[in-house]
C-alpha cells in the first residue's frame, strides 16, 4: 500500500479553544462538530490534526502527543512563531500553550514542539539526523534539548546546561546559544512558578 494518510485525533476540553490556537499558527478548520460530540478537524497544507472534547480534560495532566516529520523545520517554526507574534506579542515559551525553539537533541534529529491549550504535545522534527556533537558543549546542549523541550524538564536541563557553561573555556562556537537557551530556560522556570498571593 502507499499514500496512507494518519491524522492523530487528540482530546481538549474545548474545540473552539483549540480552533483559535492552531487558525493563529496558520491552520483551517475543515469540519467542526459540537453533537453528539464536540470535534473539530484543521489543516495546514499537508499537515492534518483532529481534535475531541473530553469533558474534565485537564491540560497540565495531559500526556497526549504526535510525531510530525518535516524536511526542515527552520519554515514551520517561523510561520508559527510569526502567527504567535501577531496575537499574543511574542513566541509563548513557557506555560500552557508554549512553543520550543528547533534545537538539535542528543538523538541526533532537530525539532521543536508546540504545547497547545489542551496539553497536548505536537512534535516537529526533521526526517534526517545532523552530524554527531563535536564538544562537550555541543553535546551538553542537546541533553538540555532533550531534557526540556522533548520531555518538559526544564529544571534538569537547567542543571546540565549550567555544569557544562562553567566548564566551557569560552572558545566553544556554542557558547552563545547556549548561553540564550539557559536564559530562557530561567525565563520558562520562572515564569511557570506560582506567584506569590496567587
Amino acid at each position: 500500500m502507499a499514500n496512507e494518510l494518519t491524522i492523530p485525533l487528540l482530546p481538549c476540553a474545548d474545540i473552539d479553544e483549540m480552533a483559535a490556537f492552531y487558525e493563529m499558527l496558520g491552520f483551517s478548520v475543515t469540519y467542526r462538530q459540537t453533537r453528539p460530540n464536540p470535534y473539530v478537524a484543521l489543516q495546514r497544507e499537508d499537515l492534518n490534526l483532529h481534535f475531541y472534547g473530553l469533558e474534565g480534560h485537564v491540560p497540565e495532566n495531559s500526556h497526549s502527543t504526535c510525531v510530525v516529520v518535516v524536511e526542515d523545520t527552520g519554515p514551520l517554526y517561523e510561520a508559527f512563531a510569526a502567527g504567535m507574534r501577531a496575537v499574543h506579542g511574542k513566541v509563548l515559551i513557557s506555560g500552557i500553550p508554549r512553543m520550543t525553539r528547533p534545537r538539535v537533541r542528543n538523538d541526533r534529529y532537530t525539532g521543536f514542539a508546540v504545547v497547545d491549550p489542551a496539553g497536548n504535545w505536537i512534535r516537529i522534527t526533521k526526517a534526517a539526523q545532523e552530524p554527531e556533537a563535536r564538544t562537550k558543549l555541543a553535546r551538553a546542549l542537546e541533553n538540555a534539548a532533550r531534557q526540556a523541550d522533548a520531555r518538559g524538564d526544564e529544571r534538569q536541563a537547567l542543571k546540565l546546561l549550567e555544569g557544562a557553561l562553567k566548564q566551557a573555556d569560552g572558545s566553544e562556537p556554542e557558547l552563545p546559544e547556549a548561553q540564550a537557551y539557559r536564559d530562557e530556560l530561567v525565563e520558562r522556570i520562572t515564569s511557570s512558578e506560582p506567584r506569590p498571593g496567587a
